[in-house]
């Protein structure tokens, strides 16, 4: 069974110091920086907080990666996941305080900076920074006028011993809510639609920008006149054809190299690509199973990515060993009944048989909640990270474990299965021996309750006589 794995962290007299990422020694969080684990994790913690130039170019973010990658003899898809993880837990702290200044963003950007100069300046994604943008500087459509309430000849049971003035304060107080709610949901989709296509949503400045700030338009390097546009009124204002704030959306975008609509999309493709990858391994090996849209039809309160028709024996390796030597199925298939049988069955110290009723596939982690500050209220955010998870020491115990504690509760022992690589095995916990963690891959060989082994090759290697 191949994992993307990292060893076991060795024993270290705490007087020694760390060495080489950003000034983290680790003693206080028991990490340790001679192991390639607790280097990856420092400098991903320390690049992403410090601002590093990377977060806002696509080809330096690559570059920087790929550099670190080769450092830490770690896959290059596993630190980009574990990056994107570290980055998030910044912005969880720094999305209060960012969104505290909004006025302040907004107030540069009229005055001439760019929103990819401000996402620099405040450690912000660009393509987020372009959102708060243009929430506050651009000008959604108008709701369409609502149709006039039905007239009827009586009244209701509802509007007996209320006056006329009464029922006309009610019926206007639901009404203003019913359209407050119907504005904010037109708002936000006008902002993801601008986020998406910004030189269409917001191409014409005079249609696009609040009429207050349309004197920005003349500012900032980045405004490209293509031609002059008259207002409504035929007042001509020399506003560019492709307005200033779209033409800074979709530099900011294009400049984001985590998030945006672009990666948003690629994560989701992703997602939907493990996902069938998973069901086709099992399908091959002959395990039955249900699938998380079959348990939703069902009504299942819980769903694990993949719930087994049966529990299946898994040979997985002990904690806390070094590179594993388990047998690869065509050794087994190969070798004659009784090499076979010692071969699975020996009971070796490295490996151990684990029966497992349920997969969770964690090639995402399903929602991130960013507490945002607005200008008099705060608000939750989901931002949906995507499945791109490598299973990292915080991740595993504060969402993975309770989530998958849960489903032990409701099926019995499981597996996680973390498709880029996981932290070292023994610091990850099993709830109390309940949940086994895999890396990259499912493991090589499982037994289905008749005795009968499978592996990924898709041939029953023997039955048990």
């Amino acid at each position: 069974m191949a994992t993307t794995s990292f060893p076991p962290s060795p024993s270290r007299d705490p007087a020694d110091g760390g060495g080489g990422c950003g000034g983290r020694d680790g003693d206080d969080d028991g990490t340790d920086l001679d192991n390639p684990y607790d280097r990856a994790v420092a400098w991903c913690r320390d690049a992403a907080s410090s601002g590093h130039p990377m977060t806002s170019s696509p080809d330096r973010f690559r570059t920087e990666l790929a550099s670190a990658s080769m450092r830490f003899g770690m896959p290059l898809e596993s630190l980009h996941s574990l990056f994107r993880t570290m980055h998030v837990a910044h912005l969880k702290r720094s999305a209060r305080s960012v969104r505290s200044r909004t006025m302040r963003h907004v107030r540069d950007y009229l005055n001439g900076t760019s929103i990819l100069t401000l996402a620099e300046r405040a450690n912000h994604p660009p393509s987020m920074m372009a959102r708060i943008v243009v929430e506050n500087v651009a000008s959604p459509p108008p709701l369409p006028s609502p149709p006039p309430p039905p007239s009827a000849p009586g009244r209701d049971n509802g509007s007996a011993g209320m006056s006329d003035g009464d029922v006309g304060s009610a019926g206007g107080n639901h009404r203003e809510d019913h359209r407050g709610a119907a504005r904010e949901r037109s708002t936000k989709k006008f902002v993801t639609e601008a986020l998406r296509h910004p030189e269409k949503t917001l191409g014409g400045a005079s249609r696009s920008v609040l009429p207050e700030y349309r004197f920005s338009e003349r500012k900032g390097s980045g405004a490209k006149v293509r031609d002059e546009e008259k207002d409504e009124g035929g007042e001509d204002y020399g506003l560019p054809r492709l307005s200033r704030l779209a033409l800074e959306v979709r530099e900011a975008v294009d400049a984001d190299p985590m998030y945006g609509p672009r990666h948003d999309r690629e994560r989701h493709s992703i997602g939907e690509e493990y996902e069938l990858l998973l069901q086709e391994t099992l399908q091959t090996m002959g395990i039955p199973f249900e699938t998380e849209a079959d348990l939703r039809i069902r009504g299942t309160a819980r769903t694990p990515d993949v719930l087994l028709s049966c529990p299946v024996g898994v040979k997985v390796r002990r904690r806390g060993l070094p590179a594993p030597s388990c047998p690869k199925e065509s050794e087994v298939c190969n070798a004659t009944m009784p090499e076979q049988i010692k071969l699975i069955f020996e009971d070796d110290d490295e490996y151990e048989w684990k029966v497992v009723c349920w997969i969770d596939s964690k090639v995402r982690l399903s929602v991130h909640n960013l507490i945002v500050r607005r200008a008099m209220h705060s608000r939750v955010l989901s931002q949906p990270l995507g499945k791109a998870l490598f299973g990292d020491v915080d991740t595993h115990h504060s969402s993975v474990i309770p989530q998958a504690e849960a489903y032990v509760h409701r099926f019995g022992p499981g597996l996680v299965l973390y498709w880029f690589g996981h932290a070292p095995l023994e610091r990850l916990g099993d709830g109390r021996g309940d949940i086994v963690v895999a890396g990259r891959e499912l493991p090589e060989m499982a037994m289905l309750p008749t005795g009968e082994m499978c592996g990924r090759g898709g041939r029953q290697l023997f039955c048990l006589p």
